[in-house]
């Protein structure tokens, strides 16, 4: 090897490139990280994930230096976890086999895993992108976006870039997370399980380049994986805290609707809320309870202790009451209407907020009962999970 003027020592890198019809490209990785290996002095080897190409990928990049597997399973997050469990390297740097990320600069990205100051290096990408190298659309709106979302997710971990494909990470750090993910979704799994597990993520700058040969990438569909793990592995932020606020709002219009029951003044028009507050209650409520289900799921990914379940044990029973009590109210409300509607009298006044408000309270009294006799099962498993065969709780 050439010079170390990085100064590490015994630290040994595996690059991994996953690869799906990256002939006109791949080579040239392949060399440069090499290459970056070599001038920083750096024991390592390059593994090329063959992702099913139909080209000549698995040919050029052996030729050029680097060790080929193959996955037939599809998908970049399945290219990017059967390359970092095959790697030999305790620090494994993954990036694309497009030319895309600076292969040049991968010391730069080892050097805080190898110093200790590091658990996870992400090379950020935006504040030296372009026009040409990326989309305005992805620079401006989709990645600063998700980005705010992994970042909430994992209750602040400083990312910008939370979908540079570029990183370098302890191996045994990375396999402990348990990742699940197949396709470019891995980039939002492997820092919101890294943040929620307590691991150090650290960015640098490293710049972005054009890329060689056709994308991959699927704007909406990649998209809507991206928010649907963030879904499944924060509820609390895509539907507890939503469903909350659409809760508060339609109370809200409930209170209007009886202070002002001729609507209000919408320019030229008067708006009645009273329907679409019943609507927000309906909506937020079954969000909220969504969230509370698929916080189990989440319980599960992370280890959260049996202490921790029997907390909340209490909300079960809280649902079930207020449940209960919405249904006797609603019904009471109800059977009030028809009573005067029989008798062909008007003795309620406000009767299409008392009759919005009533179904409202009957459809969310269904939902809370039924949460609340349901929850306390998944509750029990998981309490069982963590106490294990001797009945003691986990630590």
């Amino acid at each position: 090897m050439g010079g170390n003027e990085w100064g590490f020592s015994g630290v040994s890198v595996t690059v991994v490139l996953p690869c799906l019809n990256e002939e006109a490209s791949v080579g040239d990785c392949v060399a440069e990280a090499v290459k970056a290996l070599e001038k920083a002095g750096i024991a390592g080897e390059v593994l090329v994930v063959d992702n099913n190409s139909t080209d000549r990928s698995a040919e050029v990049a052996a030729a050029r230096g680097a060790r080929i597997i193959r996955e037939s399973r599809p998908g970049y997050g399945s290219a990017l976890r059967a390359g970092i469990e095959a790697a030999s390297g305790e620090i494994v740097v993954m990036a694309d086999a497009d030319l895309t990320y600076d292969l040049s600069k991968v010391a730069q990205l080892v050097a805080p895993i190898a110093d200790g100051t590091a658990d996870i290096v992400v090379g950020e990408r935006l504040s030296q992108s372009s026009r040409s190298t990326m989309p305005l659309l992805h620079r401006l709106v989709g990645t600063p976006a998700l980005s705010l979302l992994v970042r909430r997710a994992t209750r602040g971990l400083a990312i910008t870039d939370s979908q540079s494909g570029y990183r370098a990470f302890r191996k045994d750090a990375v396999v402990a997370l348990g990742m699940k993910a197949t396709g470019m979704e891995f980039a939002s799994e492997m820092l919101i399980r890294a943040g929620r597990s307590g691991l150090r993520v650290v960015e640098t700058s490293t710049g972005y380049r054009d890329r060689v040969g056709e994308s991959k990438l699927n704007t909406l569909s990649d998209g809507w994986r991206h928010v649907r793990q963030i879904l499944l592995l924060a509820p609390h932020l895509m539907l507890v805290a939503p469903g909350a606020i659409l809760v508060a709002i339609g109370v809200a219009l409930v209170a209007v609707g009886f202070i002002a029951p001729s609507g209000l003044s919408v320019g030229s028009l008067r708006w009645q809320p009273t329907f679409i507050s019943g609507i927000l209650l309906v909506v937020g409520v079954q969000a909220m309870i969504a969230g509370f289900i698929l916080s189990e799921r989440q319980r599960a990914v992370f280890g959260v202790s049996a202490q921790h379940v029997r907390r909340r044990m209490s909300l079960p029973s809280i649902c079930l009451v207020i449940g209960v009590v919405l249904g006797v109210v609603g019904i009471g409300i109800d059977v009030g209407l028809f009573a005067d509607w029989l008798g062909a009298g008007h003795s309620f006044l406000r009767e299409p907020e008392l009759s919005a408000m009533a179904q409202s309270m009957i459809i969310d009294s269904a939902s809370l009962v039924g949460f609340g006799v349901i929850y306390p099962m998944l509750i029990r498993d998981s309490w069982e999970r963590d106490a294990g065969p001797t009945g003691k709780d986990a630590t």
